[in-house]
């Protein structure tokens, strides 16, 4: 693909100088400190008292909240999305608007080159952020409980790093895609917010709200309670807030070896105790799936639509 490579350097060039890059990179970074800084008191605070397990110390610093203040796997969760529409909301029509869209094609540059480039660089970029922080966190986490992480421990925060990237990269794409579908970048912005608050807010209310509608949950008959409850998780599980929850949730907290309703039949003879990675993987295997699956789409969408697009000068 000729010009992928001078797309892909200038957009990384651009990205990393930008302003609204620096404002949320900073956001996160503050918010991440705060979270890990409350946690590890919380963490020295369960070591000193002997309340704390000797496994999975580590990965605490990521998960446990205190307090008013959620977690940094939260934050990623509710601010990672900010980050994904911001480096995409104007990727096309900002062309259109400044008039160097026709100016680039008119190169040696391929149409896919563009929007390829333009993807490619903002997932490294995404890459590059969360990778920056999350050692950063680490450090002060490590330099704040004296506790170094196991190898287990890292092999589940480097799969979570790999979630929490297609799962912004979604919204990236979803940005790009608006602004393809919008010539006017505030139009594309607000759209693709308003996807985010719906999915990230109501999604959830509305699920409950249409499982009790068609699978009305009977207190007396444990099937129909059954039901409700899977209709509603199948339902929130469209949106892909639900999915990087549950596929955070599983591999950084171990001991969790369900995301569904349990039976007590199913629970008599169980061993109590952490999973594997392995195992944990295989419980949030389709959520993992579908979330690339989502990104990957989202993007095909984006790609068909511009190839097929015109564009004048």
């Amino acid at each position: 693909m000729p010009g992928f490579l001078a797309v892909f350097r200038k957009e990384m060039a651009d990205q990393f100088a930008s302003k609204r890059f620096m404002i949320l990179f900073s956001l996160i970074l503050l918010a991440g400190l705060s979270a890990t800084y409350t946690a590890a008191q919380s963490i020295r605070t369960d070591v000193s008292s002997g309340n704390a397990s000797d496994t999975f110390v580590f990965l605490r610093l990521f998960t446990v909240s205190s307090g008013n203040l959620p977690s940094f796997v939260s934050f990623v969760g509710f601010l990672g999305p900010l980050v994904g529409l911001a480096l995409g909301f104007d990727a096309i029509n900002g062309e259109y608007g400044r008039g160097t869209l026709s100016r680039v094609l008119a190169q040696p540059i391929f149409r896919d080159s563009l929007i390829n480039g333009k993807f490619a660089a903002g997932v490294v970029t995404i890459a590059v952020m969360l990778l920056s922080i999350s050692l950063l966190l680490g450090g002060l986490g490590l330099r704040l409980i004296g506790i170094p992480p196991t190898g287990d421990e890292i092999m589940r925060l480097l799969f979570w790093l790999f979630i929490a990237v297609v799962y912004v990269a979604f919204w990236m794409a979803v940005s790009i895609l608006f602004s393809i579908l919008f010539r006017q970048t505030a139009t594309s912005a607000l759209a693709a917010i308003a996807l985010w608050i719906f999915f990230t807010f109501f999604m959830g209310m509305i699920a409950g709200t249409i499982a009790d509608a068609v699978t009305p949950a009977n207190q007396q008959d444990p099937q129909t309670v059954l039901g409700n409850a899977y209709l509603q998780m199948g339902l929130a599980r469209l949106s892909p807030a639900t999915l990087y929850g549950e596929t955070t949730e599983t591999i950084l907290t171990p001991s969790v070896r369900t995301l569904g309703p349990v039976l007590m039949s199913e629970v008599v003879g169980m061993v109590p105790g952490p999973l594997p990675l392995d195992q944990s993987l295989m419980v949030v295997w389709p959520q993992f799936v579908g979330l690339i699956t989502l990104t990957l789409l989202c993007f095909a969408i984006s790609y068909a639509r511009f190839m097929r697009q015109e564009i004048r000068a």
